[in-house]
């Protein structure tokens, strides 16, 4: 693989075992699953994250949503991290994302199934398990971007992961659009996390974008959205017999 793609990972919002061939094949080696907004059901995800896994790619599931039972059926099937989407303030990140930890750090459930190789485990496999998947809360309210410190600092973060879009409506803004404010929002996500010692990821999906990310140190940036990338190609096609003067 080449080095300059360790940093990035592609966004895939529908189980095509094709797409993800291909994406490793250029040379990922890490997916965000857009199960918020996506089409994956429970039967795609014990297929998905496996292939994935046994591609080389990591796994970053995006979940339905702050709620236990959808963190949990992830890290179950296998997933390498965690991404919580409509985190609010800091007490409420601490409660959902105990739900990512074994105890004594969370409250994640056992479950005799992929990741405890369908048998019994030994004593280190919580510790080495909490240690191994990572949390990483979405910070796209004003509620979490105003505590995003604090929330960075919690034992049961690992990093963040930066939402900008809903970030900047929940401003008040009609739309994203990668303004000063918004700039100054996501580059106080990186500093939080970069205070507490841990990783920031960041989707970007313009060249600008991605020279921000690099100015403020993301350690992974989101590129590549499937649908986004199937739309160009068509388009590119379209635009391609019209130049040729078939239409």
């Amino acid at each position: 693989m080449s080095q300059s793609l360790a940093q990035f990972a592609f966004w895939l919002s529908s189980p095509s075992f094709p797409h993800i061939e291909i994406a490793r094949g250029a040379g990922f080696t890490a997916v965000v699953l857009d199960i918020e907004h996506g089409t994956f059901n429970l039967d795609d995800l014990d297929r998905v994250i496996p292939f994935c896994r046994a591609l080389g790619i990591k796994v970053y599931a995006k979940v339905l949503g702050p709620l236990t039972e959808p963190i949990q059926q992830a890290l179950d099937f296998g997933a390498d991290a965690i991404i919580i989407p409509h985190i609010g303030a800091l007490d409420h990140a601490k409660a959902v994302t105990a739900a990512t930890k074994y105890p004594p750090l969370g409250v994640r459930s056992y479950a005799g199934g992929r990741t405890m190789g369908y048998g019994p485990v030994d004593d280190s496999f919580s510790a080495n398990e909490n240690a191994r998947t990572k949390c990483w809360p979405m910070i796209e309210s004003r509620e979490a971007l105003n505590d995003v410190e604090a929330i960075a600092a919690l034992p049961t973060v690992d990093g963040l992961f930066a939402g900008p879009t809903d970030l900047s409506m929940a401003a008040g803004n009609p739309r994203y659009s990668f303004s000063e404010s918004d700039k100054n929002d996501i580059a106080r996500i990186g500093a939080a996390a970069r205070a507490a010692g841990k990783p920031w990821v960041l989707p970007a999906w313009t060249a600008p974008e991605r020279a921000f990310g690099k100015l403020h140190r993301a350690d992974i940036t989101v590129v590549g959205a499937q649908y986004a990338l199937i739309r160009s190609a068509f388009h590119g096609l379209v635009d391609s017999l019209g130049s040729e003067g078939l239409l």
